[in-house]
């Protein structure tokens, strides 16, 4: 059973007692949103021997390949032309940020979370060399819907397509079912985002009050009352009891834009 409570995972505790027909109407509470130095010249004096002269190397050693691959990346709170060119990039790949800013804040680390997902890479949120080269290379995901406006939900990696007539528009992360089980009122149910295609059936333009606490403009796909919503935590991995979470800002911009209108497909895969 499609788990309708969306509050986080980490509220819930272990399965218990029998199982329910029906969960309870899905809700979350949202978290308050080197330049080397040279060396010191030697003093004056005779000129070494043949034999004492010095070798060829430099006499500062090059960087040892960790070092140098420690040096190319970029995390959160970095800022300059580097994060900007990152920026940049993720914007053209599609995956949303705002307005680059070469400052990295918290949407730049969800667009690097989806580029990471996209690339079945370990999203840990920091562009190291293997994000990197994804990056460069020119990743992105693509859809299985091939007409009309879309939203395809893909659990594995993570992520939210705005898809258009075959083609992905949009590339957000997101964070689904934890599929683990969960109490609520003395019942069990089971925290899972569930496979299918459905229709978006109701939107809600506003906080929407629950069970388990507060949605941020959701966007209703699923009987369960499972929906695509805001919230103001959406880490790496699974996290939900079912919804697909997304920032407050993502949310936002799905309103602005109408990215999931009433009556579109959505697929979760």
């Amino acid at each position: 059973m499609a788990a309708s409570a969306c509050a986080p995972a980490e509220a819930a505790s272990g399965a218990g007692g029998s199982e329910a027909s029906a969960p309870p109407a899905v809700v979350e509470v949202p978290a308050d949103p080197a330049a080397d130095p040279a060396a010191d010249p030697a003093p004056a004096g005779p000129a070494p021997s043949p034999a004492a002269l010095p070798s060829s190397s430099p006499s500062d050693p090059a960087p040892a390949p960790a070092e140098a691959a420690a040096s190319q990346v970029l995390r959160p709170g970095d800022s300059g032309p580097r994060v900007l060119a990152l920026q940049q990039r993720l914007s053209d790949l599609g995956y949303w940020l705002g307005a680059p800013d070469a400052r990295w804040g918290g949407l730049t680390t969800q667009a690097v979370l989806a580029l990471q997902g996209a690339a079945d890479l370990r999203r840990d949120g920091v562009a190291g060399p293997a994000t990197l080269a994804a990056l460069e290379a020119g990743v992105r995901p693509t859809a299985t819907t091939t007409s009309g406006r879309a939203t395809e939900v893909d659990r594995e990696r993570g992520l939210v397509l705005f898809v258009l007539d075959g083609q992905v528009q949009l590339v957000l992360h997101t964070s689904t079912g934890t599929f683990e089980r969960y109490t609520h009122g003395g019942r069990s149910y089971l925290a899972d985002t569930p496979a299918g295609t459905f229709r978006v059936s109701r939107a809600v333009d506003g906080w929407r009050e629950g069970d388990l606490g507060r949605l941020y403009r959701p966007r209703y796909f699923h009987p369960d009352g499972i929906a695509v919503h805001g919230y103001g935590s959406v880490p790496a991995l699974p996290a939900s009891h079912g919804c697909a979470r997304v920032s407050l800002q993502a949310m936002d911009l799905v309103w602005e834009r109408d990215l999931m209108p009433v009556g579109s497909t959505v697929v979760v895969r």
